[in-house]
């Protein structure tokens, strides 16, 4: 029949059936009939729509910031869309009937850009370079809750900052300070290098002097140790050699002593000697010519006679008072 058509959709769209303006039936994924000159079908798509933006923002310091990303979103409430845009399809079902579906990423990118200038004014350039992540954070938060964003009935799912650099002429000029910062930087090493090695050699020359003087006060005290060694050793040698001349002054004095005594015994001895000599030839004198005679005859030794005299001392031994005999005239009258 004329103006009867089948139209069937997919699960990922939310359709809303309008008949004579009163909403009929509405749903994901339905299939009908319907009659176009009294019937109007809004197709609302369910599923996550990615929006690619680039643009350019000013930093609290005035440079231009070129800010490229992605936004993902999706359409939450679609009443509230289609309330918002004309999401209507043409009487086929094959199209829209405007072009608002498409002006959809363009007001989310706004949404997005607004907010990232908001933003991106919180930071100078360098420090907006070099906080990139935490930038972004700031935008999904903000954004979520723009009211562009909410007017839609949209929810954000993700944003991303792909890019956020400086103008070529800027990121030039930053080159030069960075490039100009690092050489500062590299003599700034430099010179502390040189620091520390003069410091450490200081610190080693420190240590060898030091050395040096531990050792010079070493020697010093095992020079004054030795003094004091060679003082005792020489005391002591003196005690010794003090004690030495002592004992042989000592000595001296005793062999003097005994040359002494050794004299006086001998002219004891000879004294006792000459008294038994003058005892002996007193007592031949008694003897008279007549015994000699005989006894001169009879060829008798001296040391006999001697021995006969004894016999005659013994026999007027009360008549002598004292008599030495000495070891030698002993030895003589024991051999005769």
């Amino acid at each position: 029949m004329f103006g009867i058509h089948y139209v069937k959709f997919e699960p990922t769209d939310y359709v809303m059936v309008y008949s004579k303006g009163v909403l009929k039936r509405q749903g994901k994924g339905l299939s009908f009939y319907y009659y176009s000159p009294i019937t109007s079908i809004v197709k609302v798509p369910l599923s996550s729509q990615d929006a690619s933006f680039i643009f350019n923002e000013i930093s609290s310091d005035f440079q231009t910031l070129s800010i490229q990303g992605q936004v993902t979103y999706r359409i939450a409430n679609q009443k509230k869309v289609a309330e918002t845009l004309n999401f209507t399809l043409d009487k086929y079902c094959n199209k829209y009937s405007s072009e608002d579906p498409l002006k959809l990423s363009d007001k989310v990118i706004n949404g997005v850009k607004v907010v990232t200038r908001r933003v991106i004014e919180d930071y100078e350039l360098k420090e907006a370079i070099s906080n990139s992540d935490v930038i972004t954070k700031r935008i999904m938060e903000e954004v979520k809750n723009h009211p562009i964003i909410e007017t839609l009935g949209i929810e954000i799912d993700s944003l991303s900052i792909l890019s956020l650099a400086p103008t070529k002429e800027t990121a030039r000029a930053l080159e030069a300070s960075a490039r100009e910062e690092i050489m500062k930087k590299a003599d700034e090493a430099i010179y502390e290098r040189r620091n520390a090695s003069i410091k450490q050699e200081r610190i080693v020359k420190e240590n060898e002097y030091n050395t040096q003087i531990a050792m010079e006060l070493k020697k010093k005290e095992v020079l004054e140790k030795e003094l004091q060694a060679k003082r005792f050793s020489q005391e002591k040698e003196n005690e010794l050699l003090e004690d030495q001349m002592a004992f042989d002054t000592h000595l001296e004095e005793q062999k003097q002593n005994l040359i002494d005594l050794s004299i006086v015994n001998r002219k004891a001895e000879a004294d006792a000697e000459a008294y038994a000599m003058s005892a002996v030839f007193k007592t031949l004198e008694q003897i008279d010519e007549r015994t000699l005679a005989i006894l001169s005859k009879m060829d008798m030794k001296p040391e006999k006679l001697i021995a006969l005299a004894f016999g005659d001392l013994a026999n007027n031994a009360q008549k002598i008072g004292q008599l030495s005999i000495t070891p030698d005239l002993l030895e003589g009258i024991m051999k005769g």
